[in-house]
């Protein structure tokens, strides 16, 4: 008996490569998508920055011209648009050394570098010197026997960037060569040494240590410094407090003398390596602007931004000449430049109206500041611009808005809500904001606790519980009410 031939109707999602690519592309970041770009535009010859013609013109005056792509393409309007406007279609939808005691401390520095002034060199720049080449500079200097700078090397190798030696002294024997036998003393005696190493208190093993060291480097006449020791060594706890009078209870010693003491603590550097730190600073550019005009806030695309990429028109016009597998090649490159190009500027566009809808959205925080954020999700705007929320997390990811009050990333403008009494609810950015003001204007000897700070909150008609404040506060690095008094 043959089978019965069974029919069964089903719809199935097939990602394309073109929708596979514009996926792709619209997660990139800025820096992300200028390299992800050239990769490309180096295995296909009808692809071409706006940069690389240039070079070739300035060396030949017939180089071949060169269509570029100028995002968001063929849609002009797309390129200054306001608020208000919705007429934007979607292009595509996927379906799917720790410190013990929080002591405040404003000392700090920087390095500067020096820019050769001569008018025919490019100014270059230095790469920063580290803290280990620093400190190895010195003891080369130092007059270390070999014995001494081999242990050195090692404890220098094993600093962190703070300038600590987070792993201490037996992690630092068990590195040393197997030729070199030496015992926590002598290893000891050598860390001790390099304390003195400019920036002074490197090498040290916590806190209490580093500052101990730094005071040690102060002539023994300068005032309080004997106080400023004993402090460092048994009372820092009462420092982070500033409970002036309990250590000058404790110590013997008047409110004035003690008060003098702490302030010389407070000059020294609780994190003396961090000067040095050769991490390069990141700087972000902004893809979108929030402007004013006319009234109304309106969004546009950083125009420096967006990669200026196009077609090759030489090679381009070579494919009606080439015959056979060269053309068919040729003709599939052109193919998939053009789906680039779409892909990029459908990028544009999604990401200008996506930020459109943040800025409506959002428009109070721009002229109020934090306290006026408004509660939002994802799925507000993915329901607003007729795309799906996975969209709009790839959108919203690494993509930076600038405004008047700053430049952030466009997730910054994302927040669950709490209820209010009227009914509403208010942001959880709002929320923190208003935690940051009631604890920066509070009397610092009767600092808010978090059940008063829920109650200064209830009282502006916002309902939170005193967990929600204390998770809001953390969030904020904010000490509780017990490390913030200051008895003055």
């Amino acid at each position: 008996m043959k089978p019965a031939l069974q029919f069964r109707l089903h719809q199935q999602l097939t990602l394309t490569p073109q929708l596979q690519l514009a996926i792709r592309l619209l997660q990139l970041s800025q820096l992300e998508l200028e390299a992800e770009l050239r990769q490309l535009a180096e295995g296909n010859p009808l692809l071409e920055f706006a940069d690389e013609s240039e070079d070739e013109t300035a060396a030949d005056e017939a180089a071949p011209e060169t269509d570029y792509l100028q995002v968001p393409g063929p849609a002009e309007a797309a390129a200054d648009r306001s608020v208000d406007g919705d007429d934007v279609a979607e292009w595509a939808d996927d379906g799917g050394g720790s410190v013990e005691t929080p002591i405040d401390f404003s000392n700090g520095s920087g390095n500067s570098g020096a820019t050769r002034g001569d008018e025919d060199f490019e100014p270059q720049n230095v790469a920063p010197e580290t803290l280990q080449q620093h400190l190895l500079w010195q003891l080369n200097l130092a007059g270390f026997n070999p014995r001494q700078t081999a242990i050195a090397t090692v404890l220098i190798d094993a600093l962190n960037a703070d300038g600590y030696l987070a792993d201490g002294i037996e992690a630092v024997r068990t590195a040393l060569p197997a030729n070199l036998a030496a015992d926590l003393d002598e290893i000891e005696a050598v860390r001790r040494q390099l304390q003195g190493f400019d920036p002074l208190g490197v090498a040290s093993l916590d806190l209490r240590d580093c500052l101990h060291s730094q005071l040690e480097q102060f002539d023994a006449a300068t005032p309080q410094r004997g106080l400023a020791l004993a402090i460092v060594d048994g009372e820092l706890e009462l420092l982070a407090r500033n409970d002036i009078a309990k250590l000058a209870r404790k110590l013997r010693a008047s409110e004035d003398e003690v008060a003098a003491a702490a302030a010389l603590i407070r000059s020294l550097d609780p994190r003396p390596g961090a000067a040095l730190d050769s991490t390069p600073v990141e700087y972000v550019a902004p893809d979108v602007y929030a402007v004013r005009d006319g009234g109304r806030w309106q969004v546009r695309l950083n125009p420096d931004a967006q990669p200026r990429l196009g077609l090759n028109q030489h090679y381009c016009n070579l494919i009606a000449r080439a015959r056979g597998d060269d053309a068919s090649w040729m003709k599939g490159q052109l193919q998939e430049a053009r789906w680039l190009l779409k892909s990029l500027e459908s990028r544009a566009e999604t990401l200008l109206k996506v930020a459109g809808a943040i800025v409506r959205r959002q428009s109070a925080f721009l002229d109020y500041g934090p306290e006026a954020m408004h509660p939002l999700v994802l799925r507000e705007v993915a329901e607003e611009v007729g795309m799906h929320e996975s969209t709009i997390s790839r959108v919203t990811t690494r993509k930076y808005l600038h405004t008047p009050r700053g430049t952030f990333e466009l997730k910054y403008f994302f927040s669950s809500g709490v209820s209010t009494e009227d009914g509403g609810s208010a942001s959880a950015t709002a929320i923190q904001a208003m935690l940051r003001k009631l604890i920066e204007a509070e009397d610092p000897r009767k600092p808010l606790s978090d059940q008063a700070l829920a109650e200064e909150l209830k009282g502006r008609g916002i309902q939170v519980a005193r967990r929600t404040v204390a998770k809001y506060r953390e969030g904020l690095r904010i000490p509780s009410s017990s490390e913030r008094q200051r008895i003055v």
